[in-house]
This record gives C-alpha cells, sequence and structure tokens, in this order.
C-alpha cells in the first residue's frame, strides 16, 4: 500500500463539477493500493500518517504531526501510484489490486482514519476527478508499507 501525502493549506476533489471533498490544513493522501495488501498494511499505514511529523513546530522544524495541529484528511484512490515504471515508456499496472480489493481497502482506510479522530473527507473511488490542493512547503512525502 503506497500514500503520497502532501502537507496542505486546503484541498478539494471534484466530480462531475461538484465538489465532493474538501479540507482545510491538513494532508492530501493519495492512496494505492496494491494486489498483495491487506488490513494490516492499512492499519500501519493509518498510523504512520497519522503520526508522521512533518508540521512545523513554533522553531520551524517538521515537529508536529497530524494529530498534534488538529488537520484533516483528503483521501483520494489513485492506483496508478502502484504502477511498474522501471522500464519502458508505458506503466505496467500488473502490481495493482482488482477493483473490488481496492475499493475494499480504501474504504477500510478511510474508517480507520476516521475511527483514529481524524476529520476525514474522500474522493470517489473508481470516477474521473479533479484534485485542488494549495501545497504548505511545498512538503510532499511517499510512505509505502
Amino acid at each position: 500500500m503506497i500514500a503520497l501525502i502532501q502537507r496542505v493549506k486546503s484541498a478539494q476533489v471534484d466530480v462531475d463539477n461538484q465538489t465532493i471533498g474538501k479540507i482545510g490544513q491538513g494532508l492530501l493522501v493519495l492512496l494505492g493500493v496494491a494486489k498483495d495488501d491487506d488490513k494490516a498494511k492499512a492499519d500501519r499505514l493509518v498510523q504512520r500518517i497519522t503520526n508522521y511529523r512533518i508540521f512545523s513546530d513554533a522553531d520551524g522544524r517538521m515537529n508536529l504531526s497530524l494529530k498534534h495541529v488538529e488537520g484533516e484528511l483528503l483521501v483520494v484512490s489513485q492506483f496508478t501510484l502502484v504502477a511498474d515504471t522501471k522500464k519502458g515508456t508505458r506503466p505496467g499496472f500488473s502490481r495493482g489490486a482488482s477493483p473490488e480489493l481496492g475499493e475494499q481497502l480504501y474504504d477500510y482506510f478511510v474508517e480507520q482514519c476516521k475511527q483514529a479522530g481524524i476529520t476525514t473527507q474522500t474522493g470517489q473511488f473508481g470516477a474521473d476527478m479533479q484534485v485542488s490542493l494549495v501545497n504548505d512547503g511545498p512538503v510532499t512525502f511517499n510512505l509505502e508499507v
């Protein structure tokens, strides 16, 4: 399971010209699910994301987590994150989860974020989405479990 996390001042996701998810300060999480992923990996990724210290403290150092700053999450499914890009000029998607497993683990991941006490908004699994954000920094990390 892969998450590309971006520290944002704000972010939103639109489907068919309608905003379906919107946050203020927090993290935009682009989530990719591989075919060998499971709930245990999702749990570990939730823990890492909610506790990852990437927000600035009073001294300007990255010492605060999403929980510390009471930030929000916008979770957007993005199967292209698990693509094999090591050779050639076209990505391969054989590592990706089936749509059924991908959606199941995406939904589980979102629910676990909410259970962790984080205000969580989402995109729409499998939809053509337009994602807008104001990247804070910019600060972007790739987390993989």
